[in-house]
């Protein structure tokens, strides 16, 4: 049983403003409030999703470990279980990984710039003597 306390969308959009900033994330109530100035993409990326459920809006910009880290500081809440979203596992995204070699990549990538270079210059040479 969760001992947080218990809060409505209603409530939560209350909190849109730079004053007092609320958002949703995961059916879980966080207050960003003193985030805001420290937040890497602007306090204007926060303020557009304070007061509603945001949680696609931060799995689609892919944060990382430590931005996830820090979400348990800012947290005050969670929703009522009547309002809560049902959450897919498959829609938590993780940080994004490296391509693995050979995914599309392929040494005409680096080769073809590389000659173009070579050939630039060669004819740079040629016509200045």
């Amino acid at each position: 049983m969760s001992s947080l306390k218990k809060y409505t969308k209603a409530e939560v959009a209350e909190h849109k403003s730079a004053k007092s900033s609320w958002i949703i994330i995961h059916n879980k109530v966080y207050d960003i409030t003193k985030f805001l100035s420290e937040h890497p993409g602007g306090e204007e990326v926060l303020l557009e999703q304070a007061g509603v459920v945001a949680t696609q809006e931060f799995e689609d910009v892919g944060h990382s470990a430590d931005a996830r880290d820090m979400l348990p500081e800012y947290l005050i809440g969670e929703l009522v279980d009547e309002e809560k979203e049902a959450e897919s596992t498959a829609e938590i995204k993780t940080t994004p990984t490296a391509p693995e070699p050979n995914s599309g990549t392929s040494m005409l990538q680096y080769v073809i710039p590389i000659v173009v270079v070579f050939v630039a210059v060669a004819a740079y040479r040629l016509f200045l003597s």
